[in-house]
């Protein structure tokens, strides 16, 4: 199995625990998930309500891929606040996704940084998948977010 890393940081003007607050709450991925994202492939949560991140924490979501719904389960595997938790899949459409939240305190705030390990399944498939879309696509998500974060923790507006 071929395993890829995507990492990304971003510096933030809040505090490590303003910082570490807002990815406590999984209903923020939303205001982060570029809407491309949320509109053409309808990626949502469909968690209950209320969950209480922790270790042990486990949120659903759905997603449409050429217009079928699928079903993606994440669960909390680490988790040490405010300095950073962990993401993992339990189900879903990659073979292995390992996510980790890191938080460090900077002169000037907190610096919000991700490490996404990850393979998709299908073997050669997958890996011909990953060079001509899913890497291109994680990345420009993951660069949404980043702006995106910086800008509603700023109060500044964001790209839509």
């Amino acid at each position: 199995m071929k395993t890829y890393r995507l990492e990304c940081s971003v510096s933030v003007p809040v505090s490590l625990q303003e910082a570490f607050a807002f990815f406590e709450n999984p209903h923020n991925l939303a205001r982060i998930t570029p809407p491309w994202l949320r509109l053409k492939l309808n990626f949502r949560m469909s968690s209950p309500e209320r969950i209480q991140m922790r270790k042990g924490a486990v949120i659903d979501y759905q997603i449409r891929w050429l217009g079928l719904p699928l079903k993606w389960k994440t669960a909390i595997t680490e988790y040490e606040p405010p300095f950073f938790f962990v993401d993992e899949q339990v189900a879903g459409p990659y073979a292995y996704w390992h996510h980790r939240h890191d938080f460090k305190p900077t002169e000037y705030g907190a610096l919000v940084s991700d490490r996404v390990d990850y393979a998709l399944p299908f073997g050669p498939l997958g890996r011909l998948a990953h060079r001509l879309a899913v890497r291109t696509q994680l990345q420009a998500i993951f660069e949404y977010r980043q702006n995106a974060l910086s800008g509603i923790l700023t109060g500044a507006p964001t790209a839509k």
